[in-house]
């Protein structure tokens, strides 16, 4: 026990930062956060911009959708949210094959297996003759999901190749490479088969509240960073944005955590930064962890570039089409959003204009000027109704800061514990076994990297929750289980 009230720096600004900071301000820990952008909230932050005719909107990364089992996200949110009033349903989240047929997610079953099962059922692209070709003995790992276990299985194993090697239909693998493997902005060829079956498991068989999701009524600060910054600082914790931190140095004491204005000094640490800013602080902080802890920081890798293109159109784009449509099966455009049927701002403006905001996603994709032009004529082609409208204002992001879930990258992937007891990880791109992923997994990886330094001070932790860290069938898990090699006598 220190007989005064610990000091913790929490470096990074994201969900993973936020959420640490929020457990260890709630337990009394004086707390500061440093943020390299001007904004909070990371890769799901927002921004100021104007457009051509001076009107000032809030620009960000583009959609995410706030899943219902995403249990350690909502709690963070409902510390200024309690009801989770800010965010808004989405009914549906449809998919547009190649051939220009659509899967739906509404109306689904909640209770596994049974929600999969009438899914790919009732899908034009998954038919009977299908379900009788899958090889089940082999596609088991999709039903039995427990985490570290399928990674140690899976993790040597590509996503694309699982798939075929289960007989999944070719002509439906847009079921499998759009809800699951695009998410992670990777190539199905890059992305680890261990992380499309925690998914599945997460998403599907793990859980009954399936992907029906929301989405915040506003943009992302007004409708949860801002908030939670208000809270956060009635509970004494200095939100320092615009500030780089650029080493860690251990101290007998604790670290001194040296920045782009100067040097200031903690009890204890949270790294909660993107893979690329982990990875510098780590290599200018040599007396930080070990030899081998560090090899696995730099091991780190980033998914390809990614594009986000937002467009203000002079008119609405029809009234029937969806408020977000997965296209991933039409490349180079994987997804496409109308703002203005949800996020309020944009509703605001497109009531005021006669207009909409339409958003537009392209992800493992090579930086070409010409990208922008092709997103837009597959808008032109699925939309037609948006081929005549004017653009009265565009913006057109590239980002590679998402986290890679490569091939063979799970044994070396970072955890949230470290080698140095005042030290911690954060993010989505950290190590936790438990079935989580995408922003669930940074707001757990937050949660767990503040019970970690809680505990060394004799503080009550927080909660963690999860759907089932296992398969919810017993008979197929019994299957899995004798399928197993066991280990060799001696």
């Amino acid at each position: 026990m220190l007989g005064r009230r610990p000091t913790a720096a929490v470096v990074g600004g994201g969900i993973a930062g936020l959420t640490a900071a929020t457990a260890l301000a709630e337990r009394g820990v004086d707390v500061t956060v440093f943020e390299r952008e001007d904004h909070l909230g990371g890769r799901v932050g927002g921004w100021s911009e104007r457009l051509p005719d001076g009107t000032a909107v809030t620009m960000s990364r583009g959609f995410h959708a706030f899943f219902r089992q995403y249990y350690n996200l909502r709690a963070l949110l409902k510390r200024t949210d309690p009801r989770l009033e800010r965010l808004a349903p989405l009914s549906d989240y449809p998919l547009l094959d190649a051939q220009g047929r659509t899967d739906t997610f509404a109306g689904l079953p909640r209770t596994p297996p049974w929600n999969a099962v009438a899914f790919a059922w009732r899908s034009p692209t998954f038919t009977p003759r299908d379900f009788l070709r899958l090889k089940g003995r082999e596609a088991l790992p999709l039903a039995t999901v427990s985490v570290p276990e399928t990674y140690e299985r899976l993790d040597g194993v590509d996503a694309a190749s699982f798939l075929e090697a289960i007989n999944f239909p070719a002509a439906a693998r847009h079921l499998a490479f759009e809800v699951f493997s695009r998410s992670f902005f990777a190539d199905p060829r890059d992305l680890s088969a261990a992380e499309l079956a925690t998914m599945f498991h997460l998403y599907f068989l793990g859980s009954s509240e399936g992907l029906v999701f929301d989405v915040p009524t506003d943009p992302f600060p007004q409708a949860l960073w801002d908030p939670l910054a208000g809270y956060l600082v009635a509970r004494r914790t200095d939100i320092r944005t615009g500030v780089a931190v650029t080493a860690l140095h251990r101290e007998p004491g604790g670290f001194a955590i040296e920045t782009d204005d100067g040097t200031a000094h903690f009890d204890a640490a949270v790294l909660a930064c993107d893979v690329t800013g982990l990875r510098q602080i780590v290599a200018a902080s040599p007396s930080v962890g070990s030899a081998t802890w560090r090899g696995d920081i730099a091991a780190l890798r980033t998914a390809p570039p990614f594009l986000v293109r937002r467009l203000w159109l002079d008119r609405p784009v029809d009234a029937a089409r969806p408020p977000f449509l997965g296209t991933g099966s039409v490349p180079p455009l994987d997804n496409i959003s109308l703002l203005d049927r949800y996020e309020g701002e944009a509703r605001r403006w497109a009531a005021r204009t006669g207009g909409s905001v339409v958003e537009l996603h392209a992800y493992a994709a090579t930086p070409d000027d010409s990208l922008a032009k092709a997103v837009d004529a597959r808008l032109h082609e699925i939309y037609p109704e948006s081929r005549n409208a004017h653009v009265v204002g565009e913006i057109t992001l590239w980002r590679e800061d998402c986290p890679l879930f490569g091939v063979g990258d799970f044994a070396r992937r970072p955890t949230v514990e470290t080698p140095d007891a005042a030290l911690a990880l954060a993010g989505d791109g950290i190590r936790i076994d438990l079935p989580v992923a995408l922003m669930e997994r940074a707001a757990a990886t937050g949660w767990a990297a503040a019970n970690v330094l809680l505990r060394r001070w004799g503080l009550e932790g927080h909660p963690l929750r999860s759907v089932p860290n296992r398969g919810r069938i017993g008979l197929l898990n019994r299957l899995a289980a004798s399928k197993r090699p066991r280990p060799a006598p001696g």
